[in-house]
């Protein structure tokens, strides 16, 4: 029997139908179940190391570009948690996968014009960076729908090729996006700079952290919990250090990404 994959609302639901899809040979899908089982070990040794339970720290396997049957194998090994950039590329995974239990989360630039689609799609949202954005979100749902969990992204390295908000400028947001209802904010998001050094990202990590004490400290209505999505292949044990509830891994697990056609 088909399980559906169900989007937020009876009255909006889509519903695709799981695919055929060629079978990952077995000697990848067993490269991906020994890359995750070392990636847990590592996430493991990072809660040990901040005296953090293994739990408190949320895997989002980073699988854009990487084919549905890459993320089929991800899942046979255990991760339920999907990281993807582009709402139509995830779209057609989506389509794919239906017949697994996934967790989707959007974790690129998602621009306001395709709102619509990437609340139908996704069940947690990591890129809000403007009041904007945040009200087409908004205006997407539908009576009975659930809440949608966001992230506010923040821009800390102030580089212009990457999108977030200042960190002057998230508690302000923050307090915009709690008052819409059919949102529920849920804490903040980092891309930091890209440093070889791990310990050199550790400042980013941490001023996010903080920056997320403020906010806290705001009593501001509707921030269910603080989440902070932060840290990547190179660098997400110091990022758990640091605080970190969910890590995107991608490089780890499912190797370097297909070039380009």
């Amino acid at each position: 029997m088909i399980e559906w994959h169900g989007f937020e609302s009876p009255r909006r639901k889509r519903y695709y139908m799981a695919l055929p899809s060629a079978k990952l040979p077995k000697v990848m899908s067993a490269t991906i179940r020994e890359n995750i089982a070392r990636v847990e070990e590592r996430i493991s040794a990072a809660c040990r190391r901040s005296g953090r339970r293994r739990e408190d720290v949320r895997l989002v396997a980073v699988s854009k570009t990487h084919p549905p049957e890459s993320i089929r194998a991800a899942v046979e090994a255990g991760l339920h948690d999907f990281g993807e950039n582009r709402v139509q590329e995830a779209k057609s995974k989506i389509s794919q996968l239906a017949d697994l239990r996934i967790t989707w989360h959007l974790i690129g630039h998602l621009q306001s014009n395709k709102a619509r689609p990437a609340r139908e799609l996704f069940h947690w949202i990591h890129s809000v960076d403007s009041l904007h954005l945040a009200e087409k979100l908004s205006q997407a749902s539908v009576p009975g729908c659930l809440r949608l969990p966001v992230l506010i992204e923040v821009n800390l390295g102030g580089e212009a090729s990457k999108e977030g908000v200042p960190a002057a400028d998230a508690v302000a947001l923050a307090d915009q996006i709690s008052h819409y209802p059919s949102l529920e904010l849920r804490g903040l998001m980092l891309i930091p700079p890209f440093l070889e050094n791990p310990e050199e990202v550790r400042p980013y990590f941490r001023q996010l952290r903080v920056l997320a004490g403020e906010i806290e400290r705001q009593n501001i209505s509707k921030i269910s919990r603080r989440e902070l999505s932060m840290g990547m292949s190179h660098d997400f044990e110091v990022a758990i250090e640091e605080g970190a509830t969910m890590v995107r891994i991608g490089t780890a697990i499912f190797g370097p990404r297909p070039p380009i056609a």
